[in-house]
């Protein structure tokens, strides 16, 4: 399936994630998923003044760029603090 995408915007949209889109970035070995997370989560805690973010407002902010699954934000987020 074929998706549009502005190469200055963060948002992807398809109906699933791309290949391309896993691959890690050689400056700091995150994928785009993963710096998707990333900048939505810290916009949120700008809007809310630092606090904790509640992970179902994460995933409803994070599914608005990209089509991803609540157990694969899931496991990125757990990959990310180290859980797993």
């Amino acid at each position: 399936m074929s998706r549009r995408r502005d190469p200055d915007s963060p948002y992807i949209r398809s109906t699933q994630v791309a290949p391309e889109d896993l691959l890690p970035d050689a400056r700091d070995g995150l994928n785009r998923v993963e710096r998707v997370i990333l900048y939505t989560l810290s916009e949120l805690q700008k809007e809310r003044g630092e606090r904790n973010v509640p992970t179902v407002m994460l995933y409803g902010r994070v599914v608005e760029r990209i089509d991803i699954s609540v157990d694969e934000l899931q496991r990125v987020l757990q990959r990310m603090i180290g859980v797993r």
